[in-house]
């Protein structure tokens, strides 16, 4: 299964639906957003692409009732599950939360596959060895909107292959924070 990984679009609607759309075109079947949405009409373009999309809150909350408000109302392809997340997908345990000190923390645990994360608006993949003996995924996209960064960036992930690529979104870069 192919997912889309995004993080920090921040009211960016147009940019988070043209990330979560490439990624539909290249056969993704979900989407993990890991915070800082800001608002319910953020998600409103995304959600009409119909994959089901899983998403945290971060420390920009904007408007958490209108986003569980329209949760509610999806029919299930929109699971808001507050500050953060454990989830399995295609058999992969997945974490998320926003805040990369958290995820690297899980991620040590050994207790998930992937974990994913954002706030740093700096994209990470990284295979981090964990306190079982193995390794965990730690991935962040960085920020869909291109706040304070280069480029607006989302990452496409392959849960059979365990592959993560950086992917740069044209028209989102650095507006600063």
């Amino acid at each position: 299964m192919k997912i889309c990984i995004v993080s920090d679009s921040h009211d960016r609607a147009q940019l988070l639906a043209a990330a979560v759309a490439a990624a539909k075109a290249e056969g993704a079947e979900r989407v993990i957003h890991c915070g800082d949405i800001i608002g319910g009409n953020t998600l409103r373009a995304t959600l009409a692409l119909d994959l089901p999309l899983h998403v945290v809150h971060g420390n920009n909350l904007g408007d958490p009732v209108a986003i569980a408000h329209l949760a509610c109302g999806s029919d299930g392809l929109l699971r808001y599950h507050g500050m953060d997340a454990a989830i399995e997908l295609a058999g992969r345990r997945i974490f998320i939360t926003h805040y990369p000190h958290i995820g690297h923390g899980m991620a040590c645990s050994g207790d998930y596959d992937l974990v994913c994360c954002g706030h740093s608006h700096r994209p990470l993949v990284r295979a981090q060895a964990n306190l079982k003996g193995g390794s965990t995924w730690l991935v962040n996209p960085g920020t869909v909107a291109g706040l304070g960064a280069p480029a607006a960036t989302w990452v496409l992930g392959d849960l059979a292959l365990m592959r993560f690529e950086i992917r740069t979104l044209a028209g989102g870069a650095g507006s600063g924070l």
